[in-house]
């Protein structure tokens, strides 16, 4: 199975960068999962031609070639971070390319409270209709303390939070396989052609 994992902070010393690399470490007998950074994208600026610089395109292209997304964000201001954002903008004003991707969602944070607030609005924000990902439903991953279990060699030193994450991507694994088995081609196609200004 082929994963890309979206860093979604711009942040050097981001815990959720190393949770996602603990994960492509720890299930690398199960998934391929390679680390995407959306720290050399450039902010939103709508273009004319409604086409993405080569950097977005690349990005859109590691996505579409995927068999499922996770994505892990850290939680500013109770949402998620700007540069998530605007990368999820580029997304769904060009290549769309979200439209019935099997995604999984996770989060640290420094604090006790997790990345609850900003899960729940990520999860909002790519049932957009330009953006119409798969988000696996009731499921929630949340990491407090992050800086206390996760080390610089990309190790998790929690048991029990292991054992959840364990659990998780186990059930995404199965959602992945079953969401590209039901999904039609011509579902994704009518999402595809989506627009506000249409008749």
């Amino acid at each position: 199975m082929k994963l890309v994992a979206i860093v979604g902070t711009n942040s050097d010393r981001s815990t959720n960068r190393k949770l996602l690399k603990f994960m492509a470490k720890h299930f690398a007998d199960k998934a391929d999962i390679e680390i995407l950074e959306i720290k050399d994208l450039p902010a939103f600026n709508e273009p004319e031609d409604k086409k993405a610089p080569a950097v977005v395109a690349a990005f859109s292209e590691k996505i579409a070639g995927a068999d499922g997304v996770i994505i892990s964000t850290p939680e500013y201001d109770h949402t998620i971070p700007a540069p998530l954002a605007s990368a999820l903008e580029w997304i769904a004003y060009t290549s769309r390319v979200l439209i019935n991707k099997p995604t999984m969602i996770v989060g640290c944070s420094l604090g006790a409270l997790g990345t609850s607030r900003a899960q729940a609005h990520l999860r909002q924000i790519l049932d957009a209709p330009e953006l119409k990902a798969r988000v696996m439903p009731g499921s929630e991953f949340f990491l407090g303390h992050s800086e206390q279990v996760l080390d610089d060699d990309f190790n998790l030193n929690n048991g029990e939070k292991v054992a959840e994450l364990e659990e998780h991507f186990a059930e995404f694994q199965e959602f992945v396989t079953i969401t590209n088995k039901i999904v039609k081609q011509a579902d994704t196609d009518r999402k595809l052609k989506f627009a506000w200004d249409a008749e």
